[in-house]
Protein backbone atom coordinates (compact mmCIF):
# COMPACT_ATOMS: atom_id res chain seq x y z
CA UNK A 1 0.00 0.00 0.00
CA UNK A 2 1.37 3.39 -1.01
CA UNK A 3 1.72 5.92 1.79
CA UNK A 4 0.13 9.33 1.39
CA UNK A 5 2.29 12.45 1.51
CA UNK A 6 0.70 13.20 4.88
CA UNK A 7 1.65 9.76 6.24
CA UNK A 8 5.18 10.15 4.89
CA UNK A 9 5.52 13.55 6.57
CA UNK A 10 4.25 12.10 9.86
CA UNK A 11 6.74 9.23 9.71
CA UNK A 12 9.54 11.64 8.83
CA UNK A 13 8.75 13.92 11.80
CA UNK A 14 8.59 10.98 14.20
CA UNK A 15 11.84 9.48 12.93
CA UNK A 16 13.62 12.82 13.06
CA UNK A 17 12.59 13.30 16.69
CA UNK A 18 13.43 9.80 17.92
CA UNK A 19 16.67 9.50 15.94
CA UNK A 20 17.77 12.90 17.27
CA UNK A 21 17.38 11.51 20.79
CA UNK A 22 19.41 8.44 19.81
CA UNK A 23 22.08 10.68 18.29
CA UNK A 24 22.40 12.82 21.42
CA UNK A 25 22.65 9.72 23.61
CA UNK A 26 25.38 8.26 21.39
CA UNK A 27 27.35 11.51 21.35
CA UNK A 28 27.51 11.36 25.14
CA UNK A 29 28.49 7.67 25.24
CA UNK A 30 30.59 6.85 22.18
CA UNK A 31 33.96 8.44 21.52
CA UNK A 32 34.31 9.76 17.99
CA UNK A 33 30.65 9.48 17.07
CA UNK A 34 29.58 12.70 15.32
CA UNK A 35 26.10 12.49 13.80
CA UNK A 36 23.56 10.29 12.10
CA UNK A 37 21.16 10.51 9.21
CA UNK A 38 18.52 8.33 7.66
CA UNK A 39 17.18 7.64 4.22
CA UNK A 40 13.90 6.16 3.07
CA UNK A 41 12.38 5.26 -0.26
CA UNK A 42 8.70 5.42 0.66
CA UNK A 43 7.81 3.24 -2.33
CA UNK A 44 9.57 0.42 -0.46
CA UNK A 45 8.91 1.46 3.15
CA UNK A 46 9.88 0.21 5.72
CA UNK A 47 12.38 -2.20 4.19
CA UNK A 48 14.19 0.68 2.44
CA UNK A 49 14.93 2.52 5.68
CA UNK A 50 18.62 3.02 6.34
CA UNK A 51 20.15 4.71 9.38
CA UNK A 52 23.73 5.86 8.90
CA UNK A 53 25.88 6.49 12.01
CA UNK A 54 28.85 8.73 11.20
CA UNK A 55 32.15 8.99 13.08
CA UNK A 56 34.78 11.71 12.79
CA UNK A 57 37.51 9.31 11.68
CA UNK A 58 37.80 5.82 10.30
CA UNK A 59 40.00 4.85 13.26
CA UNK A 60 37.33 5.99 15.74
CA UNK A 61 34.68 4.07 13.83
CA UNK A 62 36.83 0.94 13.78
CA UNK A 63 37.63 1.27 17.50
CA UNK A 64 33.97 1.78 18.44
CA UNK A 65 32.85 -1.23 16.43
CA UNK A 66 35.69 -3.39 17.77
CA UNK A 67 34.70 -2.50 21.34
CA UNK A 68 31.06 -3.47 20.86
CA UNK A 69 29.63 0.02 20.45
CA UNK A 70 28.02 -1.01 17.17
CA UNK A 71 25.58 -3.13 19.17
CA UNK A 72 24.77 -0.10 21.32
CA UNK A 73 24.03 1.98 18.23
CA UNK A 74 21.79 -0.79 16.91
CA UNK A 75 19.99 -0.81 20.29
CA UNK A 76 19.53 2.97 20.09
CA UNK A 77 18.24 2.61 16.54
CA UNK A 78 15.78 -0.10 17.60
CA UNK A 79 14.50 2.07 20.44
CA UNK A 80 14.09 5.08 18.12
CA UNK A 81 12.24 3.02 15.52
CA UNK A 82 9.97 1.49 18.15
CA UNK A 83 9.14 4.94 19.55
CA UNK A 84 8.35 6.12 15.99
CA UNK A 85 6.16 3.04 15.38
CA UNK A 86 8.37 1.86 12.52
CA UNK A 87 8.72 -1.91 12.36
CA UNK A 88 11.94 -3.18 10.79
CA UNK A 89 13.35 -6.62 11.43
CA UNK A 90 16.16 -7.23 11.91
CA UNK A 91 17.09 -3.68 12.88
CA UNK A 92 20.78 -4.38 12.25
CA UNK A 93 19.99 -4.77 8.54
CA UNK A 94 19.00 -1.10 8.29
CA UNK A 95 22.05 0.26 10.16
CA UNK A 96 25.28 1.33 8.47
CA UNK A 97 28.41 2.96 9.86
CA UNK A 98 30.54 5.53 8.07
CA UNK A 99 33.06 8.28 8.77
CA UNK A 100 33.72 11.87 7.83
CA UNK A 101 37.26 10.84 6.93
CA UNK A 102 36.09 8.21 4.45
CA UNK A 103 33.62 10.66 2.86
CA UNK A 104 36.38 13.24 2.54
CA UNK A 105 38.69 10.70 0.93
CA UNK A 106 36.14 9.11 -1.43
CA UNK A 107 33.74 11.96 -2.15
CA UNK A 108 35.64 15.18 -1.31
CA UNK A 109 33.36 15.62 1.71
CA UNK A 110 30.16 15.62 -0.37
CA UNK A 111 27.69 13.59 1.71
CA UNK A 112 24.84 13.96 -0.78
CA UNK A 113 26.99 12.38 -3.45
CA UNK A 114 28.19 9.66 -1.07
CA UNK A 115 24.69 8.72 0.05
CA UNK A 116 23.40 8.75 -3.55
CA UNK A 117 26.17 6.35 -4.59
CA UNK A 118 25.41 4.06 -1.65
CA UNK A 119 21.72 4.06 -2.66
CA UNK A 120 22.49 3.13 -6.25
CA UNK A 121 24.88 0.38 -5.09
CA UNK A 122 22.09 -1.23 -3.03
CA UNK A 123 19.71 -1.44 -6.00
Amino acid sequence: MELSKRDQAHIERCLAATLTEACETAKAEIIGFAWLTHEIDYAAFPSSLEVIWVFDSQAQKDQALASGQGERMIELTALALREADVLVSPVAACVRFDSEEQCQRDNAGNWQQRLARKRSARR
